[in-house]
This record gives C-alpha cells, sequence and structure tokens, in this order.
C-alpha cells in the first residue's frame, strides 16, 4: 500500500549522531532520540554539553560524523536541503531587524516559509497579540527591547511553523509574564500537530514546559525520561484535522493524529527519580 500524509510517520529521529572535529573533539557521542508529533521534547544540557552542534546537524548546517537524523520518511543528512524546509528554528541569538519593523519581520519571514499572504498577516497579528506585543507592532526593531525582540523572534520562528519547531532558549531576557504567554503559544504549537525540541539549561523551566527531556552532559544523553508530574496536568486534547500542520508551503502533506503511546528513548534507562536527581546536580553544579 502506498504511504500517504495521514500514514506516515512525522517523528523527528536521530539514530547513534556523533560527531567529531578536526583534533578529536568529540561533540556527539551517539546521541539516540525520538520527538513525536504534537510532543515538546526538552534538550537540558549546560554550556559546551554538545546541544547546539546537534542542532547544527538537524537543520543541515553540520554534517554528523556519523549516525542518522529523520523526519518523516527524509533523510537530513543526505538532504540539507529538505532540513531547512522541515525545520522552524529560533536560535540562541537575537534575530537581526534592527531595519524591519517588528510586524515586517514576522511577515517577511512567513512569505519565506512559503506562507501566502492573506494566512501570513493574519497569523502575524494573532501573535503579535497572543504574546502580548501589540504596542510593538510598528516599532523598528532597532528601538526594541531584548524581551520583544526576543519574542518577534519566536514568532518569525512558527508563523508557518515546520514539522519540527527547534527552540534554543526561547524565554531569554522575557519578562515573567510573557514568559507565560510564550509558553502558550509553544503548548498550541504542539497541539497543532508540530514536534517541538526546546533547548535550554533552565532546569526548572524546562520540567515545567516539557512531555520528556533528555539530559545532555560531555556529548551524551546521561538521563533521560518524563519531568515531574506533579507540575501540571498534561493530558492532551486530539489534534483537529484543520490544524494539523504540513511541510511549509504544501498544506496538503497533512501529518496524521497523534499516537496514542509515546516511543520510549532506546537509550534512556532512567526512572523518573533519576532525571530529576540528574538535572538538578546539574542545575547546582
Amino acid at each position: 500500500m502506498a504511504m500517504t500524509a495521514t500514514t506516515l510517520d512525522w517523528a523527528f529521529r536521530a539514530d547513534d549522531v556523533t560527531k567529531v572535529y578536526k583534533g578529536g573533539v568529540r561533540a556527539n557521542d551517539g546521541i539516540t532520540l525520538r520527538i513525536e508529533p504534537g510532543e515538546v521534547y526538552g534538550l537540558l544540557g549546560p554550556n559546551g554539553a554538545g546541544k547546539s552542534t546537534l542542532v547544527k546537524q538537524v537543520i543541515g548546517l553540520l554534517a554528523p560524523t556519523s549516525g542518522t537524523l529523520a523526519i518523516g520518511p527524509y533523510d537530513l543528512v543526505a538532504h540539507p536541503e529538505i532540513a531547512r524546509q522541515l525545520c522552524s528554528y529560533l536560535p540562541q541569538a537575537q534575530m537581526p531587524i534592527d531595519a524591519f519593523r517588528a510586524a515586517e519581520a514576522i511577515e517577511i519571514t512567513g512569505r519565506i516559509r512559503g506562507g501566502d499572504m492573506a494566512t501570513v498577516r493574519a497569523r502575524t497579528g494573532e501573535l503579535i497579540d497572543a504574546l502580548g506585543i501589540e504596542e510593538w507592532r510598528s516599532a523598528m526593531g532597532v528601538k526594541l527591547s531584548g524581551g520583544v525582540r526576543r519574542l518577534v523572534g519566536f514568532a518569525m520562528a512558527v508563523v508557518v511553523p515546520g514539522r519540527l519547531v527547534i527552540l534554543d532558549e526561547p524565554t531569554n531576557d522575557v519578562d515573567p509574564l510573557r514568559r507565560r504567554l510564550l509558553w502558550r503559544q509553544v503548548r498550541a504549537l504542539s497541539e497543532q500537530g508540530c514536534a517541538v525540541m526546546l533547548v535550554t539549561h533552565n532546569v526548572l523551566e524546562a520540567e515545567k514546559a516539557v512531555d520528556r527531556l533528555a539530559v545532555v552532559m560531555d556529548g551524551r544523553i546521561v538521563a533521560a525520561g518524563t519531568p515531574d508530574r506533579g507540575h501540571r496536568d498534561r493530558r492532551r486534547r486530539a489534534v483537529p484535522r484543520d490544524r494539523r500542520v504540513g511541510p511549509p508551503g504544501d498544506r496538503a502533506h497533512r501529518v496524521g493524529g497523534r499516537p496514542a503511546a509515546r516511543a520510549s528513548l532506546p537509550d534512556a534507562g532512567a526512572t523518573d527519580d533519576g532525571l530529576r536527581t540528574a538535572s538538578r546536580r546539574l542545575w547546582w553544579s
């Protein structure tokens, strides 16, 4: 039977990914993980742990020394140009938007990612309102505070989301009130059917925001599992059919419903208590 958009498994998969730089520095060492559509997955670790190296390989800026990376049926290592279509990325650095008005920067990004003008303009308005930055809609980027620039950057990354949305320290410089608004939008992305990779070193924030997480140290996953369920109720609604994401500019390829069960990480082997111990040890180190 031919595979269709609704029967394809659109999960993101990293299998035994290793990256060794010249000189023998092993930045990633056998990383294996899987992120399902509709899941927020935390990649937690200190600076230099190998998180950014992994992300650069996912979006096609680096090639792994060995291992595989895939989204659905697509091999991201063999076809990095597809990786850039299927992934949305918010880097840790601020977006270069000095010469643009806030709304313009978001709309231009949406158009580049293949959205039609009417849909992108409507989505831009929704994001600006949802993130509480209406008063800066027409402000030039050079005049925005760091927190507002961060929120505009987030909106640029998700105005036309990919199958995998990668958010690297998305709340940097954002005030507490708008952090809550941003996390609501992250959850909305998962409800839309996106797989979300949250890259952070903030243990407390990650535990509250993600469905599963992995602790990365020295290029390896040292613990993986679910955070403390006491933080909040993680029961999910089914993804409405008319809100399921597809590749940018190609809404015909819509993902199927979210899976009934989560796949366990092949190399996790950690209990929730062990995960919390590892993450808190990281936090206090």
